[in-house]
């Protein structure tokens, strides 16, 4: 019976212990499964899965017209796993020599014998990210990928390449400000459309999951946390490409005659505000001028004498004077209080007209301080009325603040008035006074300026800028019809003669104003620096096109209004007179106007397929290779493969610009190009043997 109780016993302490066991387990489950799940699946993520961001494309910024200012071009960045779990010691020692050599071929930078001491050092320490080469074109990558060890893949032959996108702006330093950058770093900046439009442009970054292998090797696999990438939309601005050429062309040859310091151009669509052209370029430490700084958006300075027609237009509008009054301006010299403000010479008595198209500094004064002096507020406040104190609130960052003190400020003193009367005591940037004269031509109506007109995603406008009015009428119709007189009369027979021609009809106002240097005035020492400017429009009689052009610190002698800026004005109204207004065809009656398929010209094969899909297009499709050549039969495109050989320039006629230059640059090649449209000619042609950094000219055409 002891016995049997023993048995017992020990049999119920076993049971007991399992049951205990069995117990603790399950709550051991419990605690795992809902108290701890976080923990322990954060560490399963981290260490056996783990998510990966996946960058997206960055749209591209398109000029009017859809051609390219900036777009982002792949590069990559190749690393060697030396100590991949897949590489067995035969594919090292028998592809260790090739590679080394294919490596010092395709690269350089080192010979075979030092890549391959370099590696096999990494090898030794167990590296697994041994830096081969940054930005390396897509081209060189693939050349990569066909060596010794490379060529079995990631996880056999240790290739890690990451890809990585470098903007490039096809027009050089054609608008390059205005276009801008992103900088997002400690001391970040958003300059231009490309920091105003980030967010557009950005896309939406997206998420891959990796799992680790058996060994630390990583692949990436399909998981409920994977969120696949959204590319940028494209930004489509206002500015044309052939114009901003000539203003940039025709702006920098002055600068270089005159050994001037900085200068801008502007050219704007009178009716919309859209910005045509912007030239900004300054003198760098190179010698050559390059656009830095967007003047003409921030430079807030005196305008000077192009400020004349908002002080004659306000006492017009007031109706204290008109254009047909005569004011005697003397021996050419007044005086008030402290301050003797001359004119170039002298004049004896003029109309308000004359005034006007003279630029006279003393009858301007004396006619504003005459009808003023008892009343500075009215004047101040005509000019506030035609919103000439407040900032244009454009797209883009960096706006100067503009500058029109009010009587009673601290700095308002007994010679504010006259010398605001001229374009002294005030400040405006070469935009908002553009903008003042464009209201002017578009028969009072204020205009904001603008310099993106629509967001586009795959092809389709999502958004759209449409012209913006500040305010509709700076002054009443009678007023803006005298200014316009009086701008037409500086180029007939005033100080812009030189502007005059047979053509068309220039209306505009000269500007020669001395540059205040901060503490040491408008003199250092004997010198006194200069702004030259010219503003107005064309043609005169139906305005189309507003300009305005500003040259600084002219230093060869000659630094008039009518002759430094005024010349460069001319240029760019010639160009834009000989280009567009004659250009509209328009057919006949008896034109026959025949069904066909629409010209998709040459490119990449995926996204002509996806344009003719979006326009209902019926396309044939006869090879399957990634870059194709169209051709039209009927209501039919046909797809046509092109091939790309290594070593031989690819045949890229009759791609856009865009398509072009990817599959060019890829392949180690520069390029430049001139006109627009698709490709019509390359030099070297296709087919030629090319060395890595060979310029390719492209010849570009509608």
């Amino acid at each position: 019976m002891a016995t049997r109780d023993e048995i017992v016993w020990r049999g119920g302490l076993v049971y007991f212990v399992i049951g205990l066991l069995a117990v603790a387990l399950l709550v051991r489950i419990l605690i795992l499964q809902y108290i701890q799940h976080d923990k322990w699946a954060g560490m399963s993520e981290r260490y056996v899965f783990k998510t990966a961001e996946m960058p997206a494309n960055r749209g591209d910024i398109l000029t009017s017209d859809g051609r390219l200012l900036a777009s982002s071009v792949p590069y990559y960045t190749i690393y060697m796993d030396t100590r991949s779990s897949g590489m067995s010691a035969a594919t090292w020692s028998n592809g260790i020599n090739g590679l080394s050599a294919g490596l010092a071929h395709f690269l350089g930078v080192r010979s075979a014998a030092g890549w391959k001491s370099a590696i096999s050092e990494a090898r030794k320490k167990g590296d697994r990210y041994f830096l081969i080469q940054r930005k390396v074109n897509y081209e060189t990558l693939k050349k990569l990928k066909e060596l010794p060890i490379f060529r079995e893949g990631q996880y056999k032959g240790g290739m890690v390449a990451q890809a990585e996108n470098r903007r490039i702006l096809p027009g050089s330093d054609l608008a390059a400000r205005t276009i801008g950058y992103l900088n997002l770093g400690s001391e970040g900046n958003e300059v231009g459309v490309e920091g105003a439009f980030d967010k557009d442009l950005a896309g939406k970054n997206g998420v891959a999951v990796r799992q680790r292998l058996t060994g630390g090797d990583w692949i990436t696999v399909e998981g409920p946390n994977s969120v696949d990438s959204r590319d940028g939309n494209d930004v489509v601005t206002t500015l044309d490409l052939d114009l901003q050429d000539v203003a940039t062309t025709a702006l920098l040859n002055q600068l270089r005659k005159n050994n001037a310091d900085h200068g801008c151009a502007v050219l704007m669509e009178v009716s919309t505000g859209y910005i045509k052209a912007i030239a900004n370029l300054g003198l760098q430490s190179d010698g050559d001028y390059h656009e830095t700084y967007n003047f003409a958006v921030g430079e807030s300075t005196e305008p000077g004498s192009t400020f004349k027609l908002a002080s004659l237009m306000a006492a017009i509008e007031d109706g204290v004077i008109d254009t047909s009054d005569i004011v005697d301006t003397g021996t050419g010299s007044v005086k008030y209080y402290d301050r003797t403000v001359t004119d170039t010479k002298q004049h004896g008595k003029l109309t308000v007209k004359q005034v006007f198209e003279e630029s006279s500094n003393v009858g301007t004064s004396k006619l504003i301080y005459e009808h003023y002096k008892d009343r500075p507020k009215d004047f101040v406040n005509r000019l506030y009325a035609m919103r000439l104190n407040k900032p244009l609130g454009l797209q883009i960052k960096g706006e100067g603040e503009p500058l029109i003190r009010y009587p009673g400020d601290k700095l308002w003193s007994g010679v504010s008035l006259p010398m605001m009367s001229y374009g002294y005591e005030v400040q405006l940037t070469p935009l908002q006074v553009l903008t003042f004269y464009n209201a002017v031509a578009n028969d009072g109506k204020m205009m904001r300026p603008l310099f993106v007109s629509a967001i586009m995603r795959n092809g389709r406008v999502i958004r759209s800028y449409d012209p913006e009015v500040i305010i509709n009428s700076i002054a009443s119709r009678s007023t803006i019809r005298k200014a316009k007189k009086m701008m037409e009369g500086v180029v007939e027979h005033g100080t812009a003669t030189n502007l005059r021609n047979p053509n068309y009809k220039i209306a505009g106002k000269t500007g020669t104003a001395q540059i205040a240097r901060n503490k040491y005035g408008y003199r250092t020492g004997t010198s006194i620096s200069y702004s030259a400017s010219f503003v107005g429009y064309f043609p005169a009689e139906n305005p189309l096109y507003s300009c305005i052009v500003v040259v600084n610190s002219p230093s060869n002698g000659v630094y008039f209004g009518n002759v430094v800026a005024g010349s460069v004005f001319k240029e760019i109204s010639d160009k834009v007179y000989s280009t567009r207004f004659f250009r509209d065809y328009r057919p006949g009656k008896n034109d026959e106007i025949k069904p066909s398929a629409p010209e998709a010209g040459n490119g990449y094969r995926q996204d002509i397929n996806e344009v003719l899909k979006n326009l209902d297009v019926k396309y044939r499709r006869t090879s399957d290779e990634d870059w194709v050549a169209t051709r039209e039969n009927g209501d039919t495109i046909s797809l046509a493969g092109v091939k790309i050989q290594p070593g031989l320039v690819p045949d890229v006629r009759g791609m856009s610009l865009r398509d072009a230059i990817y599959l060019l640059e890829n392949k180690g090649l520069r390029v430049q190009f001139s006109g627009k449209g698709k490709v019509l000619r390359q030099s070297p042609e296709h087919g030629a043997r090319y060395n890595e950094g060979t310029v390719v000219s492209l010849e570009m055409n509608m």
